[in-house]
């Protein structure tokens, strides 16, 4: 089948990882609502459990898997026909079928732009394991960022075993070499550390999270060391003038602090798909090609 599957066009392939990236971005919505309240739900009953307090009774949220969709207003379950990602949010005006609660658009937003995420890396890479594994990293990536810009939270259940993946896969140099993940997972976990330490030091206050150090190590350990300063680059540019943004419209202040994860993970799938390119633009202004 694969290989039947091999054998169409690249137009055909695009279309089916468009699909299949609309088919997941459903699933990753409810990754994003539901998985960080299940991990605080776990943290505040296990610091319970660790001063021997059992009085905490806090209600358990849904799980990832069950209970199955339901409208968040009215608890009425969400139908299959009303599950299509994209589709059934325009046949439904979004809306709720049962109470016409509005339904927020950023779940067709995530829905779409996995979709169109997913569809340019097979677009990029072809048919081939690079675009394979490249949309999980992508899948992942969708998901970090979400959750860090609601709760300034990289779960390290998402963090940690992408990271093993990408030193998996240099074993067979589908990204870099094993040489070039090791020391680009240990750089980039140690970049970003010392940077909080001096930046602590200084101003006495946590310039970022532990999750971004494991974040930069992630894509050190898939893209190789030599892919790092430019997302470092990318990130903090971006970051930036978001940042300045959004204090000019009074919606922040210097004081709030401002994920960083999301701006770490655009510029890592940046690199993902343009990284020789723009390493090669690079060396050849600074004269070294």
């Amino acid at each position: 089948m694969l290989e039947d599957i091999a054998r169409l066009p690249a137009l055909a392939h695009t279309i089916l990882g468009c699909g299949l990236g609309l088919l997941v971005g459903s699933f990753l919505n409810v990754v994003i609502f539901r998985y960080p309240n299940l991990l605080k739900y776990q943290w505040t009953a296990q610091s319970h459990e660790w001063i021997n307090d059992n009085s905490y009774e806090g209600e358990k949220p849904p799980g990832i898997v069950r209970p199955a969709s339901h409208c968040g207003n009215c608890k009425q379950p969400i139908a299959a026909w009303q599950n299509v990602p994209l589709l059934s949010y325009l046949f439904l005006r979004g809306k709720c079928a049962n109470c016409k609660t509005s339904i927020s658009i950023r779940y067709p937003g995530v829905e779409l732009l996995t979709g169109l995420m997913s569809a340019y890396v097979v677009h990029h890479f072809g048919w081939s394991a690079q675009a394979a594994f490249s949309m999980i990293l992508t899948w992942v990536l969708v998901a970090l960022s979400f959750i860090d810009f609601d709760h300034q939270l990289l779960p390290d259940d998402l963090v940690l075993p992408t990271l093993w993946l990408g030193l998996g896969l240099s074993t067979w140099s589908i990204f870099t070499t094993p040489e070039s993940a090791i020391i680009g997972a240990i750089l980039g976990y140690m970049t970003l550390w010392s940077v909080f330490q001096i930046f602590k030091k200084l101003t006495g206050k946590d310039g970022m999270g532990y999750g971004d150090f494991k974040l930069l190590a992630l894509f050190g350990a898939w893209l190789g060391w030599q892919a790092l300063p430019q997302i470092i680059l990318i990130s903090a540019v971006l970051g930036s003038l978001v940042g300045l943004t959004l204090i000019m419209l009074k919606k922040a202040s210097p004081e709030n602090a401002i994920p960083f994860g999301p701006y770490l993970a655009i510029a890592g799938w940046i690199a993902l798909l343009w990284g020789d390119e723009i390493n090669s633009v690079y060396l050849r202004s600074a004269g070294f090609s």
